[in-house]
Parts: C-alpha cells; structure tokens; sequence
C-alpha cells in the first residue's frame, strides 16, 4: 500500500471517529470523492480491502485503521 494511501485512510478514520464514534462503519469508497478520478488508487484500495482482507462492505473504521497502521 502506498504511503499516500495509507495516510488518507487513517486521516479519514480518525474524522469518523471524532464526528461519529468508535462504532462508525466504513467502505473503501470513503477514502474517496465521489469521482473515479484516480482509478489506480480506488483500485489498490478495494484490492486490499476485498482480496487481501476479505472485509464486508462496512467494516468498524477502528479495525480498518489498526490495519492500515500495522503495515
């Protein structure tokens, strides 16, 4: 995973934990605006998330943030 991505993830969970609270649900498509606007990043992101991991769909975004950081 790329450096970029790894801190857009975190950057992104920590702001739906701050506004939402520990039980807040994420996709992969949250780390994202709502353009396909760098598709070699949506795609690395949902590799991870769907082969390499095989999460749900939404997963805790504390659980997708102790991931990223033990890369």
């Amino acid at each position: 995973m790329t450096s970029s991505l790894k801190q857009k993830i975190v950057t992104v969970c920590n702001q739906k934990i701050a506004q939402k609270g520990e039980n807040v649900g994420v996709s992969f498509y949250a780390f994202f605006k709502n353009k396909n606007d760098n598709p070699e990043l949506l795609m690395e992101a949902a590799t991870w998330w769907i082969k390499t991991h095989e999460l749900d769909h939404f997963e805790k975004a504390v659980k997708i943030k102790q991931l990223v950081e033990q890369l």
